[in-house]
């Protein structure tokens, strides 16, 4: 059985570090972020690490990892999901993401899901939607 829920997250911290550049081509870069999820999620400190890759016509590519510890709709436990997100022009980034298998623990161990959030320029904060089955 599969069970919705919602919630909001924002960025308590973004540091991120240019990697190298092609001569007037795609710029690598990588970023650690702090997110504090709300809602059906409640994590209020996260751990995420982005590969980014910004093309000149200022769109973009990213993946990453992000440990999150604290509750699923009630239930204690930590997990790793993996993003894969892409923006055009007017800059929002649109992500999906899937829990990754076998990293839920406590009562989350066994989880599965996926889910999906849309970061638009301004947003601070940030309305995700996640299906998941325990």
């Amino acid at each position: 059985m599969t069970t919705h829920t919602t919630g909001h997250f924002t960025y308590a911290d973004w540091q991120e570090t240019a990697l190298d550049e092609a001569e007037g081509g795609a710029k690598l870069a990588r970023a650690v972020v702090t997110n504090a999820f709300s809602g059906g999620i409640e994590a209020p400190r996260t751990s995420c690490q982005y590969a980014i890759t910004y093309r000149s016509d200022k769109t973009g590519v990213c993946c990453g990892y992000e440990l999150l510890t604290g509750t699923l709709d009630g239930r204690a436990g930590s997990f790793v999901v993996v993003q894969h997100g892409s923006w055009g022009e007017d800059a929002a980034v649109h992500c999906t993401f899937e829990v990754v298998p076998g990293s839920g623990t406590g009562e989350l161990t066994g989880l599965t899901g996926s889910g999906t959030f849309t970061a638009g320029q301004g947003i601070t904060e940030i309305p995700y939607s996640f299906d998941y089955a325990l």
